[in-house]
């Protein structure tokens, strides 16, 4: 959903297909064309009937919580791995990129 440029509004649509009548509903961009993607049950073309929500999807907390648990360990276990000669090395080589810049 990342996507560049300007952002897009999704939408939850409801869809009715134009040859077998099959009702879904599809996530998709505001701009998506009325008469638009095909139907998932006999893949004609299907008619935007109406639009059931509008806006951002709310995230799946479970997903961002499983998502944070590596990312908060994360610098702290790195540093903890690496030898003092290392992290010591990987310091000055930060300090000189640092310098570099500014002068």
């Amino acid at each position: 959903m990342a996507a560049k440029g300007p952002s897009r509004t999704l939408i939850v649509a409801r869809r009715q297909c134009l040859v077998c009548d099959a009702i879904q509903e599809a996530l998709e961009n505001e701009e998506t064309d009325e008469i638009g993607p095909p139907c998932s049950s006999c893949h004609a073309p299907t008619e935007r009937m109406a639009i059931v929500a509008r806006g951002a999807i709310p995230k799946n907390p479970l997903a961002a919580e499983i998502g944070r648990l590596g990312g908060l360990k994360g610098g702290r276990a790195r540093a903890k791995a690496l030898s003092p000669q290392r992290r010591r090395d990987i310091a000055r080589k930060a300090a000189r990129a640092r310098w570099r810049r500014t002068g």
